[in-house]
């Protein structure tokens, strides 16, 4: 685990989720301070610390791939849904874990803010 990252910490079950979907390399479970009725993050297990740190472009698959699964599996598609990923301070990361924030139950505007 990266020293100090809540989310390693919920990844190794050290710090409490409420976990949605997991399987060897993603977890997906509910944003504690949600923007939406619906706001999950899906994370990759291993820490990477944004998506400018990720190496391997399996990730990416991985880590979209879940979270829109998830999303399916919770009947948002007709609705639609938000996923969003931001990389650094300026653009509003505030946990240095690479995440993806998956919205949904209201409308949202562009340009997000």
């Amino acid at each position: 685990m990266e020293k100090k990252c809540l989310f390693c910490g919920i990844a190794s079950g050290e710090v409490p989720a409420q976990r949605v979907y997991e399987d060897d390399e993603v977890l997906v479970f509910k944003d504690v301070n949600p923007q939406a009725p619906v706001h999950l993050l899906a994370i990759p297990k291993e820490h990477v610390s944004s998506s400018a740190d990720v190496k391997d472009p399996a990730l990416w698959s991985k880590l979209m791939g879940c979270a829109v699964e998830t999303a399916h599996r919770l009947g948002l598609d007709d609705e639609g849904y938000r996923l969003v990923i931001n990389c650094g301070t300026r653009a509003g990361q505030t946990v240095f874990h690479l995440h993806v924030h998956l919205m949904a139950g209201r409308s949202f505007h562009w340009p997000p803010g």
